[in-house]
């Protein structure tokens, strides 16, 4: 999708730099990050968000969970505690229309 900005940063045609890459996923920096840690896991594989996962994504959801934690661990919130957030469709939060997965920590965050 050439209009999606999370797409143009995994084709490279927008700069990032990665905190950690493998083959289905990308993690990087929130540009407004809401805690001193905010990163940003983002599938490869163009998905809108939770709504529109499909049969065969599977795997690929629990990846995103699993590569949270071992930033957790890398970014030193592993044992302090930390936020996973989903944002759903438009009224849920979700600004960008492709999956993505915030890890917010380094302090206490409210409910």
């Amino acid at each position: 999708m050439t209009d999606c900005v999370f797409c143009n940063i995994i084709n490279k045609t927008i700069p990032s730099q990665p905190v950690f890459e493998n083959g289905n996923l990308l993690v990087i920096n929130d540009i407004n990050p809401k805690a001193p840690v905010h990163l940003l896991v983002v599938p490869k594989k163009h998905i809108n968000g939770i709504h529109t996962l499909a049969a065969g994504d599977e795997a690929l959801a629990g990846e995103l969970i699993f590569v949270a934690k071992q930033m957790a661990e890398k970014f030193g919130v592993g044992e302090s505690g930390y936020k996973l957030v989903f944002n759903v469709g438009r009224d849920g939060g979700q600004v960008v229309p492709h999956l993505h997965l915030h890890l917010l920590g380094g302090r206490q965050l409210a409910e």
